[in-house]
């Protein structure tokens, strides 16, 4: 009668310590954006559109480095352009770049509410209106609740 016991406890064991792992890195896709994600990424193609600018494409390899970054903002608490050489450099390696930028904040509750605040600065609506061809972005909240966005644009 222990046998069947023992097993029982082994496989929950073996349960709890795989659903249960700290392993885990962070609720940020990796892959797809958020609808929030797609919100912001249409409401600038709007923007450019209006504007009679090129639609900027997303480029799934750039989602590697806003997610990147947007962890580390959360981490700092604080919103930064930190190491924005390193993902310039990587992207200029694995997807051909020869020019980014990038728009960082924080606070924002709604996709509307970050792009008013980026278009109302000059430099971020230069990166937002400029000569780019794709771009991606991450958005995601803190333990807090607070939202962080990172968003990058680059010409190919």
């Amino acid at each position: 009668m222990k046998k069947p016991f023992v097993k029982f406890n082994i496989l929950l064991l073996a349960v709890l310590f795989f659903t249960c792992s700290s392993d885990k890195i962070s609720d940020i896709n990796d892959q797809a954006n958020t609808s929030l994600e797609t919100e912001i990424l249409l409401l600038i193609n709007d923007h450019r559109a209006s504007l009679n600018l090129k639609k900027l494409e997303t480029l799934a390899v750039i989602k590697t480095q806003t997610n990147s970054h947007t962890k580390y903002m959360i981490k700092k608490g604080k919103i930064s352009h930190d190491n924005f050489n390193q993902r310039a450099n990587y992207l200029q390696t694995n997807a051909k770049a020869t020019s980014t930028s990038e728009n960082v904040a924080s606070g924002y509750s709604s996709a509307k509410s970050v792009i008013k605040g980026w278009l109302n600065s000059t430099g971020h609506r230069k990166n937002i209106e400029g000569n780019y061809t794709h771009f991606n972005i991450t958005a995601a909240q803190n333990n807090k609740g607070i939202w962080y966005y990172t968003n990058i644009f680059m010409y190919q």
